[in-house]
């Protein structure tokens, strides 16, 4: 699978695949893998039929879901209605107001946001959030160019009527959530299931190689009957051995919820709290992710997690429970397809008379918004999180097929500027007046130090103290596993 990007595991942190002793699944973008647009151009058509139903104008029927705008992990400003790129730190990338790019010193002067202000910036970081992020686009747009409206700094006024970009956010936020648990959405899916969800061939042939060299589990905040019914494969139960579902992630992470048992045959729950032990073929609702390892019989690095949202899969698994975490990527297909398709324009960028044109046409590659994970040579928010939290990541999990079980993905060595930078070669400082002089390790061979100490030592033997100084390792003392998840002691 090496050299072949399409196939091919990316590894973060080095990982011993036959230290894995449990694979767990999300579902939703993960098995049963939605088609791109069609899934999203559903999900953008029922939420605009419902903002219509509660008041907002017809006229926004007309429009058409387009996949070359939206990017993953854009962040909306609630108070000036601006779609953001923004880093690791808050520094904006790219600022849209509808479908028309700003400059962003106009509003931001810092360009600057407070990441951490999730009153005010609110981050659409899912494939869940694509349809609703171009559809914040469209609805800025469309009252900023309606002459009904008039625009304000923080929203739209018509006549004695004021909406805020805050109170048109809420709304399309409650549009989608009644689109998911309460419309047509799951409902239109599963009448149509060739249309909107891929069926590969290889997804049983995957089950099937780890259920014998591991226990497989899947965890979907979807309900029992939907995930029955948007399984593509049959018989489906047959590849897990623990089924959860209504997990309520991010919360099942935590304090999770209580674990009860479904009757297969109604799709209703039984009354109380689970308390038995593991039974195959059973599907549980509810429940958290120590329940998950109780009943596996495991400990969280032994798990390996796969799912496609960074914060309620990956994130949270990582950070709460220290599973190990595998980050499904569909876009990685095309953020691949341009790096190398498009090698030529890399190689342009050398040429600093052009670099800004050739900048613009590589992000133009990706869409309207350029790559997922980066702007020119500045990553995007998105991409340090990947970086982060997940310990491999790939545009399908489908990818384990090609590798063996006894596998070690190994991260490659990351270099710091300094080190990255700094030819090897002697340097010396010969300014003995700098500051810096006294700190020149160059000048100083530790190994002849700790002679000089043993001299003294000897000297002074008469006081006969049981450690004068430290004495220098005389084998490797960081942990040399490639796996920086190494089990514990024995001991402990």
């Amino acid at each position: 699978a090496q050299g072949n990007g399409i196939i091919q595991v990316f590894v973060n942190r080095s990982l011993a695949m036959e230290k894995i002793k449990c694979f767990g699944f999300d579902m939703d973008y993960t098995l049963a893998v939605y088609k791109s647009p069609e899934y999203e151009s559903l999900g953008f058509d029922l939420t605009v039929e419902r903002l219509v139903s509660i008041g907002y104008p017809q006229e926004l029927l007309n429009f058409v879901y387009d996949p070359a705008f939206p990017t993953r992990g854009l962040v909306f400003d609630t108070m000036y209605g601006n779609l953001l790129k923004v880093d690791a730190y808050g520094n904006i990338l790219v600022c849209a107001h509808g479908f028309s790019f700003l400059h962003i010193r106009e509003l931001y002067p810092n360009k600057f946001i407070q990441r951490g202000d999730t009153e005010r910036f609110y981050i659409l970081n899912t494939l869940f959030n694509l349809p609703e992020t171009y559809l914040f686009a469209c609805l800025v747009d469309f009252f900023t160019s309606c002459s009904r409206y008039r625009s304000c700094e923080s929203g739209f006024k018509d006549g004695d009527l004021f909406m805020s970009f805050k109170s048109m956010f809420q709304d399309v936020r409650d549009a989608v959530d009644w689109v998911h648990f309460k419309g047509s959405l799951k409902e239109k899916t599963v009448e149509n299931l060739e249309k909107y969800v891929v069926k590969d061939a290889k997804l049983p042939l995957l089950l099937s190689r780890m259920n014998e060299v591991a226990k497989v589990f899947l965890v979907t905040n979807s309900d029992s009957k939907y995930t029955d019914a948007g399984t593509p494969h049959r018989p489906w139960q047959s590849y897990f051995d623990l089924i959860l579902v209504d997990a309520r992630k991010p919360v099942f992470f935590g304090e999770g919820t209580v674990l009860r048992q479904v009757d297969t045959t109604t799709g209703r729950l039984k009354i109380g709290t689970y308390t038995g032990p593991l039974q195959h073929g059973i599907v549980y609702s509810g429940g958290s992710s120590d329940i998950v390892c109780d009943l596996l019989g495991a400990k969280g690095k032994d798990i390996l997690y796969i799912g496609d949202h960074i914060f309620g899969d990956i994130l949270k698994s990582k950070k709460r429970q220290g599973w190990r975490t595998f980050l499904v990527i569909p876009e990685l297909a095309q953020e691949l397809h341009v790096w190398t398709d498009k090698s030529t324009l890399f190689e342009e960028l050398q040429s600093l008379d052009v670099f800004l044109k050739v900048t613009h046409d590589m992000d133009m590659c990706y869409g309207m918004m350029g790559s997922l994970f980066r702007s020119g040579s500045r990553q995007t928010l998105f991409a340090s999180q990947v970086m982060r939290y997940a310990d491999l990541y790939a545009a399908s999990f489908i990818n384990l097929l090609y590798y063996p079980f006894s596998y070690m993905f190994r991260a490659a060595h990351v270099q710091m500027p300094h080190e990255s930078t700094v030819e090897h070669t002697h340097v010396d400082i010969h300014d003995t007046e700098s500051p810096m002089a006294t700190r020149n390790r160059h000048s100083i061979d530790f190994r002849d130090h700790e002679c000089k100490r043993h001299q003294l030592t000897r000297s002074i033997s008469e006081i006969n103290p049981p450690h004068l100084f430290p004495l220098t390792p005389q084998e490797i003392t960081h942990c040399h596993d490639e796996d920086d998840d190494e089990e514990e002691e024995e001991e402990e």
